[in-house]
């Protein structure tokens, strides 16, 4: 964060070298053949300190990327480990790691003895930017799994809508998954299908850097989101053992409906007692919200509950799904493309989940999902229902939350204007 009058730079978050081991012993006597040849996607790294727990002061270090179609033997090969050890390797370290599944892409270092023979010692290969598995190549051959250092730093971020969320934060140079979870985090209480020009938003995140470099972020401490001439508010949160978002009051964001089954795209029809249908050319009514997206865009249930009404409208809805929410309120989901695996008339749904994919199936020009929302039977405007907040602050930890709050504010006041 460019500020410093935040105070929010937080220092190392140490997840230190926990190596989990499943060595085995296999001591071998034999010659390897040194590799000196120079591999156009490698590069040799003059360096003096400990890599992956393993001091390479007086060793040579070849870093690698994995290229399409290239197996753990393609690799190994080059640096001279034999057959008997590759295969011993990929047989008796599963439990750590199946070095099988190495993946086209991932960073890979091979560390050799700094001499002519280069005979290889060690082969690392990374997981993700954090985690990564030592192969022992020397005597005992073995494998464990390691995390690199990674380093918490607070980012702050603003940002004015002027077409979507995901450009707003494209614009300022931030990271765009962002915006995901930001809509994440107002599910509840922003439709995200009707911001307006001007709207716009504050934010301090956790920022992660592995080796100096950024590799993702953490959670959202704190969010205030300007909507309708509404400022919407967002603190972290946690109490008994869960971490939530809640409002300034110590409301929880969330709701039990998620405001829209499905992210960033556009409303291509609302609610209506007399709409134009352009298939049939008749007006008729539309009692749901067309939600104009891709074909094959996930679809959620808006909430907990249970299938009563699955199938196929030829001249209708398409392919489409019910869901029972309570005593009162049910929803449908038409014209997908496809459903989940597994769904099925009485299964249980949890708020959130995947149900099926947009598509247009039945009477539609497009692939859109057309949404409906039932009250006691009776459809009703899916955008205009309101549900009661739900597992507010207890009133042992009100007076945390309010010196956090206080805390927060202060800090959003101090990263300028949007």
């Amino acid at each position: 964060m460019s500020n410093k009058k935040t105070n929010f730079i937080i220092g190392l978050l140490l997840v230190t070298s926990q190596l989990f081991f499943s060595c085995n012993n296999f001591i071998q006597n034999r010659k390897i053949t040194g590799q000196s040849d120079t591999l156009s996607h490698q590069t040799d790294i003059p360096v003096s300190k400990i890599i992956y727990g393993i001091n390479i002061d007086s060793l040579r270090v070849v870093k690698g990327i994995v290229k399409k179609n290239e197996f753990l033997a393609d690799i190994l090969l080059k640096f001279g480990v034999d057959y008997a050890t590759i295969d011993y390797l990929a047989k008796h370290t599963r439990d750590t790691f199946d070095l099988r599944k190495i993946r086209t892409g991932n960073n890979y270092t091979v560390i050799t003895t700094n001499d002519s023979a280069k005979r290889p010692l060690y082969f690392v290969y990374e997981l993700s930017p954090s985690r990564y598995v030592v192969c022992h190549l020397n005597d005992t051959i073995c494998a464990m799994r390691g995390k690199k250092v990674i380093v918490t730093k607070i980012g702050s971020s603003t940002g004015t809508i002027e077409s979507s969320l995901w450009n707003a934060f494209v614009d300022k140079g931030n990271d765009p998954n962002l915006a995901n979870k930001l809509s994440e985090i107002y599910a509840w209480t922003i439709d995200f299908f009707d911001l307006q020009k001007g709207d716009h938003y504050k934010i301090l995140y956790s920022k992660l850097f592995v080796d100096g470099k950024y590799v993702g972020f953490g959670k959202i401490n704190v969010a205030l989101f300007h909507h309708r001439n509404h400022d919407y508010y967002a603190f972290y949160f946690e109490q008994k053992g869960r971490g939530d978002y809640f409002d300034e009051k110590g409301n929880s964001l969330e709701r039990t409906f998620l405001k829209a089954p499905l992210r960033f795209r556009r409303i291509s029809s609302r609610f209506s007692n007399s709409r134009y249908h352009p298939i049939l050319k008749i007006r008729r009514p539309h009692h749901g919200v067309d939600y104009a997206a891709a074909e094959g865009t996930p679809v959620h249930s808006i909430g907990d509950g249970i299938i009563i009404k699955m199938g196929f409208q030829k001249w209708g809805a398409g392919r489409y799904i019910k869901i029972k929410h309570n005593g009162t309120y049910t929803t449908q989901y038409a014209h997908l493309k496809a459903y989940v695996k597994g769904m099925k008339m009485g299964l249980h749904i949890k708020q959130g989940q995947l149900i099926g994919y947009v598509g247009h199936t039945g009477l539609a020009t497009g692939p859109h999902l057309d949404f409906r929302f039932f009250k006691n039977g009776k459809a009703i405007d899916p955008l205009k229902v309101k549900s009661s907040p739900a597992r507010p602050i207890t009133k042992k930890n009100l007076q945390a939350f309010d010196a956090l709050v206080k805390q927060y504010r202060t800090a959003l006041d101090t990263i300028g204007k949007y």
